[in-house]
């Protein structure tokens, strides 16, 4: 089975379906399996997304790309570095 990739909009958006489900008396199993994911996916979800709203997530999820972004750019200059200190021992 092919597996889908959620936004984290839409992820939010059924953690909240699957507690309104569980508020009407369902179990959270049944809950779960009614909004189309595994319980897998639901409880790693819960931790990630558990308590922020869709634009808290949107907003997490840019920042997580701008800190790859930036440590990329450090172990760059890192590299840079250490090249430079090797070429002017090389020279001494």
């Amino acid at each position: 089975m092919a597996s889908k990739k959620h936004r984290p909009e839409e992820a939010v958006a059924k953690l909240r379906q699957v507690d309104v489900l569980v508020s009407q008396g369902q179990t959270v199993a049944e809950a779960i399996r009614a909004v189309g994911v595994t319980e897998v996916t639901y409880y790693r979800w819960r931790r990630e997304f558990g308590g922020l709203k869709a634009d808290q997530v949107k907003r997490l999820k840019e920042l997580e790309a701008e800190n790859a972004r930036l440590r990329r750019a450090v172990s760059d200059l890192t590299l840079d570095k250490q090249i430079l200190q090797e070429a002017a021992r090389g020279n001494s």
